[in-house]
């Protein structure tokens, strides 16, 4: 353990107080990670959101450490997970691209076995680990959560999955398709209300359920619940049977993503908003917020809010046209390296332990893992993480950013940012912008700042060698 490590643990923790003793025999805190799916940067009210009140979610934030310039290493969900649970840019190795639909069972597609997680880490360590929800990291038995890390599994495998069986009771359901019942264009409501189809994006929705069964560890579970209230359930009981040593849970909700379902009783608090596409979304996000409320209120009663470290991020931007979800005041959404692809809440808390404060100072979800690592005094061997922990920052130590520069690469869209400055590119000439003072990339400076231009491609082009080809596309 290096000085500074000793340093930072002294001040994180000091001596546990007398009345926690017996509850909490361990220095080492719980880790939970909270990550949403296609959550947008403006939908918070703690982000500047103001038509959906997410009042535990804001809670979340002011007690520990907003950032405002938070961000993942992908505009999709495996890309981004997959660098979240390793501590390393996915690009190292090979898993550049979302694979979707029957590519998520295809041989080989999925997390390297070689790659350790975060959860083998912390599990060699002596920590319980569990996830439950969305994998979505290899559909096949070499890539199974249990074979990764974790001592628990309950969720499912694929990209996707309805949020209540089929026939969906107890939600209103908004589908993707390419043409109506009566063979027009536009949207169609069924006569109970219970199921609206749209052909806005010209295509169908995916089967999200195919061969993608809700799994206890690994034999199919008969869940009947809403699986935001399911994995709610499961993230809950997992604390409680783990009270007496350390655990990580890695709670992936897969709200807000679609399929959108709507369940009835938030549909009834949204009954004001007028586009029933939103009230679904906004239904989906209050569920969202109240389920973490719930998780909070867990740690809280089980008296453990002290000694848990909890990092809240989405996978990803907001698909806007999808789903409605804002990524307010940024520019572009899923799949876009622009800043509304990339830049997502993420908030870090731990009650007592760190200072509340919002940090402007650039991170990336990497150093969510590089942070827990740390703490949980696991192995980091080989070091070869790109992640670095931001203890300093979480305790008010320092201001300074932990990274100099940041990189994207998927495929031919490409990003670095260094300080202020971003340049981007989506397979044509560089385009440069200054986030300081031009947050939605609306001006490109790369005309009379050829030098910074040059300065920062040499940059990402030496990233980029370092990088591997895609194991698949």
């Amino acid at each position: 353990m290096t000085r500074t490590l000793t340093l930072l643990t002294a001040l994180l923790f000091g001596p546990l107080a007398a009345p926690h003793a017996a509850d909490a025999p361990h220095q080492r805190p719980n880790i939970l990670f909270i990550v949403a799916d296609d959550l947008g940067y403006g939908e918070l009210g703690c982000y500047g959101g103001k038509e959906i009140p997410t009042p535990h979610l804001d809670t979340l934030a002011a007690g520990g450490a907003r950032f405002t310039s938070g961000y993942v290493t992908a505009p999709f969900c495996a890309a981004s997970r997959a660098a979240l649970l390793t501590g390393r840019y996915q690009t190292r190795f090979g898993f550049e691209f979302n694979p979707i639909g029957a590519k998520n069972v295809a041989p080989g597609i999925g997390l390297p076995v070689e790659e350790k997680t975060v959860a083998d880490r912390l599990r060699d360590a002596g920590y319980a680990t569990a996830l439950v929800g969305k994998w979505h990291l290899g559909g096949t038995a070499p890539y199974h959560p249990q074979r990764r890390g974790f001592d628990e599994f309950f969720g499912f495998l694929h990209e996707g999955h309805y949020f209540v069986p089929p026939p969906w009771p107890g939600v209103t359901t908004w589908l993707r398709r390419k043409t109506l019942p009566d063979g027009s264009q536009g949207r169609w409501t069924s006569p109970d209300g219970r199921i609206v189809w749209s052909t806005h994006l010209g295509y169908h929705e995916p089967e999200y359920d195919a061969d993608n069964p809700i799994l206890r560890g690994s034999q199919p579970a008969d869940e009947r619940a809403n699986l935001t209230d399911a994995f709610t359930r499961e993230s809950c009981e997992f604390i409680a049977r783990h009270k007496a040593q350390p655990w990580f849970l890695y709670l992936a909700y897969n709200a807000v993503h679609s399929p959108m379902q709507g369940a009835d009783a938030y549909m009834a608090k949204f009954a004001h908003i007028e586009d029933i596409q939103r009230r679904i979304f906004a239904a989906m996000l209050a569920h969202l917020d109240d389920s973490v409320g719930t998780v909070m209120t867990k740690l809280r009663e089980s008296g453990l809010e002290e000694n848990t470290l909890v990092f809240f991020v989405s996978d990803n931007g907001g698909p806007t046209k999808e789903l409605t979800s804002s990524n307010a005041p940024l520019r572009g959404g899923k799949g876009e390296i622009l800043e509304g692809g990339i830049r997502v809440p993420f908030i870090v808390s731990w009650k007592g332990r760190i200072k509340p404060r919002v940090i402007d100072a650039p991170v990336i979800s990497m150093d969510a893992t590089a942070t827990a690592l740390e703490l949980g005094r696991a192995n980091t061997e080989p070091a070869n993480l790109d992640g670095r922990s931001l203890l300093p920052l979480l305790i008010g130590a320092t201001d300074a950013t932990p990274h100099d520069t940041l990189f994207w690469r998927v495929g031919k869209k490409n990003a670095v940012r260094q300080g202020a400055w971003k340049l981007v590119r989506d397979g044509g000439a560089w385009r440069l912008y200054d986030l300081d003072h031009d947050i939605g990339e609306t001006k490109d400076l790369a005309p009379g700042e050829a030098k910074r231009v040059a300065e920062l491609s040499s940059l990402w082009t030496e990233w980029d060698a370092q990088q591997v080809e895609p194991l698949w596309k």
